[in-house]
């Protein structure tokens, strides 16, 4: 049942890390971060003056929290299938051996008359 639920739960995390990057990228800094060179009386007079720190910073939060969460979730299934790496491989081997072993049927010799 788990194993349905991996490929969302992968698209979060991997959604998650990518706005968490981003997000960390716009935070104003010492020096004005990416805001600054990007032109950041912008984000000021969109959020305020002080409501963009407040907004990035929980939104870092939730989204951190989101890929910590997603993280786990995603070691716990991987680590609770049934079968191992080593033997999903042997079972991928083994079974092209086996109809490779099959001793193939070889023409009769034509006689020549």
């Amino acid at each position: 049942m788990l194993e349905i639920l991996e490929t969302p739960i992968t698209g979060l995390h991997v959604f998650a890390a990518v706005v968490l990057i981003l997000i960390i990228l716009i935070q104003p800094g010492k020096s004005g971060g990416l805001t600054a060179a990007l032109g950041g009386a912008g984000s000021q007079q969109v959020f305020g003056g002080r409501g963009a720190g407040n907004f990035l910073t929980r939104g870092t939060w939730i989204l951190a929290s989101t890929f910590f969460v997603t993280s786990i979730v995603l070691a716990y299934i991987s680590s609770s299938t049934d079968e191992s790496i080593k033997d999903k491989k042997a079972q991928h081997k083994t079974a092209p051996a086996d109809e490779e072993a099959k001793p193939a049927e070889t023409p009769a010799p034509a006689s020549s008359k």
